[in-house]
């Protein structure tokens, strides 16, 4: 069954607010099998409302629209719904004695501009209404149906969770779930990764409808994720399929694969410290304790992680860790700094960065210019040059990401 996801309210055209009750929907549709292909924002405008519905319901089965039900004169949703219904609104007297319970219970007096509330278009039936003053509605289109719920998110939820979902799916008739699982990748480009995948791509596609789908997502502090969606009758056979291509996946990609969904490559990192017994120092200057901060973001990081040193200023790193006076954005200044963080924190492995950030030059380097440094015990203290383009921030995520696969590719090496 494919539902379609309409936002009501020029404040998300305007970037005000940002449309998270269409990720909500989305998600939540997901894990009860239903399809939803397309999704829409539109302002608060009647025609533009009306024609944003009759778009949705032309390729949908049914319609979720979200936000317009409130009491102010922008407030639409219910005459657009209404229009397209080719229906009257009436007042519901079950809405309008709710209303004014609401407000009895606040000890308030109702505005009259309340009453539009109650307002329902003919033929629908009520969502009742548990947190706040606007009912939802499902209104019937033929053999299609709308469902309008407020935009308060923690209303348009309880709606969702108590009357939509069981509705689409007693209507949807066949049982389906549809689950994902993100393969993470670090080390390789999305470019490289979807040649490699694509004689499986190829393989799905001959399978036809009803294969699992393979998309891929490139993050300058994560990697490149690949995405495995599946659809199916039920839990058992949608993971035993997600697992079959997890599997092809891997072995397609290898060693790039560092986790599966929630898992970071700090986590990674931490889970071949433990199994080695092996301690972990950082010594940072241009990242500025950025990759501290991941590691200890990581639930258990205390059983592995030392401590950090933050030597941003050249003379720290000339005085406390070692460093030979000299340029200090260079392999040599890494290496000792890695170095001097074991030595100082009595860790057995350490990670060092030293370049620059931007938007300066620094010892005549471009920004984006760095070298990071690994030590593992019983082989050399090891410093890889990189370049990365883009802001500040940009490029001291990708450093820091860089940094713990350089230390995750010598610990696998090992």
């Amino acid at each position: 069954m494919r539902v379609e996801i309409v936002a009501v309210g020029t404040e998300l055209l305007l970037g005000q607010i940002v449309d998270t009750n269409s990720t909500v929907i989305a998600s939540e549709l997901a894990r009860c099998g239903l399809e939803c292909h397309f999704q829409t924002r539109v302002g608060d405008n009647h025609a533009r409302i009306v024609s944003a519905l009759e778009l949705a319901l032309g390729r949908a089965d049914a319609v979720i629209v979200c936000g317009g039900l409130g009491p102010t004169q922008d407030d639409i949703t219910r005459e657009a719904v209404a229009a397209v219904m080719g229906v009257e609104l009436r007042r519901d007297p079950v809405a309008l004695a709710a209303l004014y319970e609401i407000f009895t219970a606040r000890a308030i007096e109702m505005p009259a501009s309340n009453l539009r509330q109650a307002d329902v278009p003919d033929g629908a039936s009520l969502i009742r209404q548990r947190s706040g003053t606007a009912p939802g509605l499902i209104c019937p289109v033929g053999t299609q149906v709308i469902y309008a719920v407020p935009g308060v998110p923690e209303e348009m939820a309880e709606m969702l969770a108590e009357a939509i979902l069981p509705d689409l799916q007693a209507r949807s008739g066949a049982p389906a779930v549809i689950r994902s699982r993100s393969i993470r990748t670090v080390g390789i480009s999305e470019s490289k990764l979807a040649e490699l995948v694509t004689p499986r791509l190829e393989a799905l596609d001959r399978e036809g409808p009803g294969a699992p789908t393979i998309a891929f997502l490139a993050s300058f502090s994560e990697g490149v994720t690949v995405r495995i969606t599946v659809k199916s009758s039920d839990e058992a056979s949608a993971s035993r399929r997600l697992g079959e291509e997890e599997a092809a996946v891997r072995r397609i990609v290898g060693a790039a694969v560092y986790g599966t969904d929630g898992e970071t490559i700090e986590s990674a990192v931490g889970a071949l410290l433990v199994a080695r017994g092996l301690t972990l120092a950082v010594a940072e200057s241009f990242t500025g304790g950025l990759l501290a901060s991941r590691i200890v973001a990581t639930p258990g990081a205390s059983a592995y992680f030392r401590g950090g040193i933050v030597a941003y200023d050249s003379e720290v790193k000339f005085s406390l860790l070692g460093v030979e006076r000299g340029p200090v954005v260079s392999a040599e200044a890494a290496v000792a700094m890695a170095d001097g963080a074991c030595k100082l924190l009595g860790a057995d492995v350490a990670i060092a960065t030293t370049g620059v950030a931007g938007p300066e030059r620094q010892e005549d380097r471009p920004p984006g210019t760095a070298f990071i440094a690994t030590s593992v015990p019983g082989g050399p203290t090891i410093a890889t040059a990189m370049r990365a383009s883009g802001s500040r921030s940009r490029i001291r995520e990708y450093a820091a990401l860089r940094a713990m696969n350089l230390l995750r590719t010598r610990l696998l090496a090992e």
